[in-house]
């Protein structure tokens, strides 16, 4: 997930630049954000319900070879129709990464390490996150696209670490197997936010929201608010990286253990609320820094915390809960950035203050209906 997300994170600071190279607005930013989330939507139950049946290890070789060759594809584009094609491909195939990765963590801790494993996993991704952005703005000094072809090499990278190095975890095999492959089923998406579960669901897709909201326009935001380069765009980015990296990897355990996975969630969501308004009042570097830092301290601990109540209040193969969990991830990552570029054109604060609306709606939810201990653990709907 280090080497995923290093590629990752390198393209982030450049897509806004490499967006205007084809004489694009914050509409097609946007839009081009959006194909890759919804792809996820789509497939991420089918590759997590594989990942139950097959095995972990094969599906994430074939989301990270995904990535590789979509990063490729995106590096060649000379058209903006290639590059819209390039991140369908990804969002098709590298949606195996995150839920077979987070149900392998699942297979391999005890509940009451649970938080502490998803953590590990956010910390991985932010690591990625911390070396990406910097490494992608320093490159596109030479060409915009050279970043690509070097995820993509990164990409590769990873494919041969997850065969020769990864083991296989310990599962219950001839289970999973009597189970049936599914792919995407609305109708138990729908069940699923009704269930005891939904308010869970709802809190993965507020917290992709937010962050897709925030990311997908943040380079342009700066580029056209502050006259940011890709470099100092990289530069803070980086910074961010290092922030959730920290948190998640350092902090969830100990905060999940001592305060629950729910309180921190609860404080997570009033926080990032408060962070969004700042960031619309920031001016100076250094009160964009301390804004942004704000916000990616309060954000980053609401993705282990939800994760791991998904984990442990599932009774279904962890592999479908997680691929059912990252479809309303994904969502988010469909909804955030079309959302973020089309407001931006409006006014370009407005992304960040409806996210601060957004995040204040689900701070009260949680505390209407997330309660900390459930009185029984509950079962995912079929699907």
């Amino acid at each position: 997930m280090i080497v995923v997300m290093l590629g990752f994170g390198m393209i982030i600071p450049i897509l806004p630049f490499y967006i205007k190279s084809f004489g694009a607005s914050g509409r097609a930013l946007g839009a081009l954000m959006a194909p890759y989330g919804l792809l996820q939507f789509l497939f991420a139950p089918f590759w997590g319900s594989l990942s139950d049946r097959y095995g972990r290890k094969p599906i994430l070789m074939i989301g990270v070879l995904g990535n590789a060759l979509a990063q490729v594809l995106f590096g060649l584009s000379s058209a903006l129709w290639m590059l819209f094609a390039a991140r369908a491909l990804a969002g098709i195939l590298s949606s195996a990464n995150l839920p077979t990765a987070i149900a392998y963590i699942s297979d391999s801790t005890s509940r009451e390490e649970r938080g502490g494993g998803m953590g590990i996993i956010g910390a991985a991704m932010g690591i990625g996150m911390v070396l990406g952005p910097g490494l992608g703005g320093v490159l596109a000094a030479r060409s915009l696209s050279t970043p690509f072809f070097l995820a993509s090499a990164l990409s590769m990278a990873a494919l041969l670490l997850i065969y020769f190095v990864l083991p296989e975890p310990h599962r219950d095999i001839e289970k999973a197997k009597s189970g049936k492959i599914v792919g995407l089923q609305l109708g138990s998406l729908w069940g699923a936010l009704r269930s005891p579960l939904g308010v869970l669901f709802l809190m993965s897709f507020l917290l992709t929201f937010a962050l897709s909201n925030f990311e997908s326009i943040f380079g342009l935001y700066a580029s056209d608010q502050y006259a940011y380069t890709p470099q100092q765009v990289g530069g803070l980015l980086t910074v961010i990286g290092l922030i959730s990296a920290a948190m998640q990897g350092v902090a969830t355990g100990p905060l999940t253990r001592r305060y629950g996975e729910v309180n921190v969630i609860r404080v997570s969501l009033l926080s990032s609320a408060v962070a969004y308004v700042l960031l619309t009042q920031a001016r100076s570097t250094w009160q964009i820094l301390a804004a942004v830092c704000y916000f990616v301290f309060s954000n980053s601990l609401i993705n282990p915390a939800v994760s791991s109540l998904i984990s442990k209040r599932t009774t279904s193969g962890q592999g479908a809960a997680m691929g059912a969990n990252n479809s309303f991830q994904s969502l988010g990552r469909v909804v955030g950035p079309l959302w973020a570029g089309n407001m931006y054109d409006v006014y370009y604060n407005l992304p960040y203050l409806s996210g601060a609306f957004l995040m204040l709606l689900g701070f009260g939810v949680s505390v209407k209906a997330l309660s900390e201990e459930p009185s029984e653990q509950v079962k995912q709907p079929s699907q």
